[in-house]
């Protein structure tokens, strides 16, 4: 987490923390009531058929996300959720803390980060500081400050 939290210092990005119990599933964040402040998109970590793209799917948590309508936006083989091997040896991430601060730990910049137009211009995100016991809230300029930075490429969808 303090990893997370110095790179966004350094980058002079704005946010405010909030820790709780560990949060594996959108129900769990609800229970908690961490979903109070703004949007909580979920991040889905996908590989395609061969195995040899990685992606990370960023959405509104209430908006059901079709796969077969993201394979064709981003022209991709057949997408399947991707290992937790893969999720560590990637971004650097156990299973319920997928973030994309886990940016931070993909020095290739190999995973391509697919977001969902219904978090653009979203006052308030809040993600997993790469661990699912805190909560990390900025604002949307912010947040495309960070992915900007993580250098990794961005395309944007509607699925």
């Amino acid at each position: 987490m303090q990893d997370v939290l110095n790179k966004l210092d350094s980058l002079e990005i704005k946010y405010e923390l909030d820790e709780h119990e560990a949060a594996f599933t959108i129900e769990d964040v609800i229970k908690f009531g961490i979903n109070k402040r703004g949007m909580l998109p979920v991040n889905l970590f996908l590989r395609n058929a061969n195995g040899k793209k990685h992606y990370l799917v960023i959405h509104d948590g209430a908006k059901h996300t079709d796969i077969k309508k993201l394979q064709e936006q981003i022209n991709a083989t057949h997408l399947s959720f991707a290992s937790e091997e893969r999720l560590m040896k990637h971004l650097g991430l156990t299973k319920g803390s997928v973030s994309p601060f886990g940016l931070i730990n993909n020095v290739n910049h190999d995973v391509e980060v697919v977001l969902d137009e219904s978090i653009v211009n979203q006052p308030l995100l809040g993600f997993h500081p790469n661990i699912n016991t805190a909560t990390v809230w900025l604002s949307y300029e912010d947040f495309m400050k960070f992915l900007k930075d993580a250098g990794n490429k961005i395309t944007f969808v509607n699925c």
